[in-house]
Order: C-alpha cells, then sequence, then structure tokens
C-alpha cells in the first residue's frame, strides 16, 4: 500500500531590511527605512559609526565618497558636517531631470542619526525589528559599542525582549556588547567558511551565526552544520533562488535589499511565521 508522506514545510524566516529598502532607495537614509516599515518588514538592518563629537550614525562605509560625493572619514567629521551633505543623490543622479517623480523630501536623504531611527521605531504601532551592525576597525574601538549600548537603554532596550540584536564582523566587538548588555541577542557575521569554528572557542553557546548568501551557495555542508547548533540570519538575499535556498536550510532571518519583493515571495509560498 502507498501511503502519502507529507513534507514538513520550513517556517516562514524574519525579513529584514538591509540598509533600509536600499535596492531603490539610498542606503541607511530615513527615506528608505520608512518604504521598508511601509513595504512590511519584520525588522531594520543599519550599520552604525561614531562621528568626532560623538553622535551614531548610519553610516556603512568608513570614507563618505561613495554615498555623499564628499572627501574625509565620517570619524572626523562632526555630525553638522555630516548634516549639510546630500545621502540620496547617488542612488538616482538624474532624479531632478525626471519631472514625472514625485517632489523629494530633503530630510528623507539626510544623514539618519543611531537616535532618530530608533524613535521612528519607537513610533511604530506594530514591533519592528532592528539589527544593528557596529563597524570595524574604527580608531573609536570599543567607544562604538558602548555608546550604542547606553543609547539602547535610554530606550528600555537592553532588557529581555528588546527588538534589538547586535551584530559584527568582530568578535572581539560582540564579547563587549555581551559584557555591557547579556540580555540582548548578539550576530557573529562570517563571510569565510572557518570563521564560525574559529570563534566557537571565545564565544558563547547562544551567539546567532552570520553568513553571507555566498557561503550558502559555495560550502552548503559547512552551513549545515554550524545550522544544527545555532539559528542563522543570511545577508544579503535579492533573489528568489537566494530564498528558496535559505529555506532549504532553515534561515531564521533573511536580510535583503529588497524587502517588499521578499516578503510577496514568502507570502505566495503560504508558509506560517516561525516565532
Amino acid at each position: 500500500m502507498v501511503q502519502n508522506v507529507l513534507m514538513a514545510r520550513p517556517s516562514r524566516p524574519i525579513v529584514v531590511a538591509h540598509r533600509g529598502a536600499s535596492a531603490n532607495i539610498a542606503e541607511h537614509t530615513l527615506g528608505a527605512y520608512v518604504a521598508a516599515i511601509d513595504a512590511g518588514a519584520d525588522a531594520l538592518e543599519c550599520d552604525v559609526r561614531l562621528t568626532a563629537d560623538g553622535h551614531l550614525v548610519c553610516v556603512h562605509d568608513r570614507d563618505l565618497k561613495r554615498t555623499a560625493a564628499s572627501k574625509g572619514l565620517v570619524s572626523t567629521q562632526n555630525l553638522a558636517d555630516l548634516d549639510a551633505l546630500d545621502f540620496s543623490s547617488w542612488k538616482n543622479p538624474w532624479a531632478d531631470l525626471d519631472d514625472e517623480l514625485p517632489d523629494r523630501d530633503p530630510a528623507l536623504g539626510k544623514v539618519l542619526t543611531m537616535r532618530r531611527l530608533l524613535e521612528v521605531v519607537a513610533d511604530q504601532d506594530r514591533r519592528i525589528e532592528l539589527s544593528i551592525e557596529t563597524k570595524h576597525p574604527t580608531r573609536f574601538g570599543g567607544l562604538v559599542e558602548r555608546k550604542l549600548v547606553q543609547l539602547l537603554d535610554e530606550f528600555g532596550w537592553t532588557r529581555p525582549g528588546s527588538p534589538v540584536r547586535v551584530m559584527s564582523f568582530s568578535w572581539v566587538a560582540v564579547k563587549r556588547v555581551e559584557r555591557l548588555a547579556p540580555a540582548l541577542d548578539l550576530v557573529y557575521l562570517v563571510d569565510k567558511p572557518g570563521a564560525w569554528s574559529r570563534v566557537r572557542p571565545v564565544a558563547s553557546p547562544d551567539w546567532i551565526a552570520g553568513p553571507g548568501i555566498e557561503l550558502l551557495q559555495s560550502h552548503p555542508d559547512v552551513i549545515r552544520r554550524i545550522a544544527r547548533s545555532t539559528s542563522l540570519h543570511v545577508w544579503t538575499v535579492n533573489s528568489a533562488d537566494d530564498i528558496d535556498l535559505c529555506l532549504d536550510m532553515g534561515v531564521k532571518a533573511i536580510i535583503t535589499d529588497r524587502p517588499a519583493f521578499t516578503i510577496d515571495y514568502l507570502d505566495g509560498l503560504g508558509l506560517q511565521p516561525g516565532r
């Protein structure tokens, strides 16, 4: 007799907007994050750096050439200096010549402080999580993590149940956050197949692994071994094939430049939330 076997369906991973809805709108701008929230993203991802006068800002690169068409390093600028720059025009340099585009609100394309992003998230009528990456190396060393934890504490987001998790490619930085805010979830980012095994002697058992999608593609056996002992938060997942690979691997969080596309694709599969 032939029996029907029901295949277990993967649970729906959370969708994390990588630098906001950055496929279409300039990364790390308030406009990109508002678009990601409007698209229904479960979480927002951002990189954080420290200015010369001690403000945390959401900027990926250490210099300003790519995203603000300016010379200098983020760490050598005061917040007022950064606020005078345009962080959005690089994404669509011909926008001013397109009469069919709506008028752009300049405030949505300015440098975004970490405090402002937290305020926007706190003001929403639904839970939105944050995946915050501290960038290293930096001239400020551990001050970045200390400033970040102090700011999160102002929002009450260092306690159990916080919507925030902190990520880094630096295991030293991850350990630092662990000491400063033990209740926060922590993600160790990896871009090489041996990185996770090398950090395990110093890592806590509940650290989350954050591999890039290229590692899933090129070293699936390595990633499957990692997944046996911890959750996977994978970056940067922008195609249907890559989403399918993540589902096959049991990934818990998909970090994507295309939150609207990713949400629509997962909706089409009819997956149930896994959390």
